[in-house]
């Protein structure tokens, strides 16, 4: 399993309605081959930063699967005019599980 971290920066007189974008759009991504779920969270001390947690199956599931898709497309077109700037997105994988 992957993590997919999107750091989503959204125009301050956006911040409120974003979120509701965000849920509108969420079921593209949630239909997604080798998705397993996600967590959208804001920033406490930046609250104009959102965090999107999408945990995959696999990289190949994000990157080959979901990135080329009409659905990626359709649920970026859904909240890409609330960005000031790119998002930036990366992986990582878990080394040590809960607790350890």
């Amino acid at each position: 399993m992957i993590y997919e971290i999107a750091l989503l920066p959204v125009r301050r007189e956006s911040i409120e309605s974003f979120a509701d974008a965000f849920a509108k759009v969420a079921p593209l991504l949630a239909r997604a081959t080798g998705y397993i779920g996600h967590m959208l969270a804001q920033g406490v001390e930046t609250p104009e930063v959102f965090h999107l947690i999408v945990r995959w199956q696999s990289l190949d599931d994000h990157r080959l699967g979901f990135e080329p898709s009409e659905d990626h497309r359709m649920f970026m077109a859904g909240i890409e005019e609330y960005f000031s700037e790119e998002p930036t997105v990366y992986h990582v994988e878990e080394v040590l599980p809960s607790g350890g």
